[in-house]
């Protein structure tokens, strides 16, 4: 039987998240009388909503404020996201936190002052290859924890995996001999992909070095935890999150390391076709979104440097 409503929200939400969630839909239609596939869009909206609150680190709404909320349509922009369909997305946000404000006193609508999108497209912003590597070096340490944020880092750059992706990721998902992963991206669709020297090092030092250490025989996640089990979304982000701070990076997401290695791809001449498939985009038009991301980063070029462009 297929999910309906409530039932779509994640699992693994937090119950300050959830919970408020699961109210609203249900008030939907014992009171408002919606139709259930209305209901059910909504639901699809506001679970992105929470996966996204959950990668920020945010287990309840009291720290969601109109900043995270703008965040979150830059996140939908930077997926390639129509405006409509981030209008559409953020309509639904709107509704709910109007109903969650007003179900008690002092909770504040962070929505109020942000707009809904206008007719543009925001390109996904990349990283140079240089802050990269400057985020990655900021793991050198052989400690398990740092052994394990350069794995991961490695990891995301190299394959252009969504967080999730990465945490999903079990050790007989991994061929270090072969250079390859096997990922699990949206609706459970597998896909293979090369991982690279750097990447596959990384793994192997974790795997053999550091994971031992947290190791309780109890996952068979790559990727744990100092209690043995699966590393969560919000804490691979806050590791992506503290080197680039560490860095001195500003501005950076739990989708940057995504970009910019399609960006950097296809700055280094690969198919678009080939990028794609790493990706795991359905339609090739999502992943063009990175081709005017890096036409924009010739015109810098040319209008720096071309005695002619001035």
């Amino acid at each position: 039987m297929a999910r309906r409503g409530a039932q779509l929200l994640p699992e693994e939400t937090p119950r300050g998240l959830r919970q408020p969630t699961a109210e609203y839909l249900t008030m939907l239609r014992l009171e408002r009388g919606l139709a259930q596939n209305t209901i059910d869009g909504y639901a699809r909206d506001l679970a992105d909503y929470l996966r996204f609150l959950q990668d920020e680190g945010l287990n309840d709404f009291s720290r969601v404020d109109a900043e995270v909320v703008r965040r979150y349509s830059e996140v939908l922009a930077e997926r390639g996201a129509a405006p409509s369909s981030r209008a559409r997305a953020l309509s639904a946000l709107r509704r709910f936190h109007a109903f969650y404000a007003a179900e008690a006193a002092g909770r504040i609508d962070p929505t109020v002052d942000v707009q809904l999108p206008k007719d543009i497209t925001r390109l996904p912003k990349a990283l140079t290859v240089f802050e990269v590597e400057t985020m990655i070096a900021q793991t050198a340490g052989e400690d398990p924890v740092s052994l394990r944020a350069r794995a991961l880092l490695e990891m995301l750059y190299a394959t252009g995996a969504r967080i999730s992706e990465a945490v999903g990721v079990d050790i007989d998902d991994i061929d270090l001999d072969g250079g390859a992963v096997r990922l699990y991206g949206k609706g459970s669709k597998e896909r293979i992909v090369p991982l690279g020297s750097h990447a596959a090092d990384a793994l192997g030092a974790w795997l053999t070095r550091g994971r031992t250490a947290f190791s309780r025989g109890n996952t068979a996640a790559v990727f744990i935890n100092q209690r043995g089990g699966r590393l969560t979304r919000q804490s691979a982000w806050a590791a992506v999150r503290a080197a680039a701070e560490a860095a001195g990076l500003s501005g950076v997401t739990a989708h940057s390391l995504r970009h910019s290695c399609a960006t950097h791809l296809l700055e280094g001449g690969a198919d678009i076709r080939a990028v794609q498939e790493l990706l795991g985009h359905a339609s090739v038009s999502t992943t063009q979104i990175y081709t005017k991301v890096t036409v924009q980063s010739l015109r810098e070029v040319f209008a720096s440097a071309h005695p002619r462009a001035r």
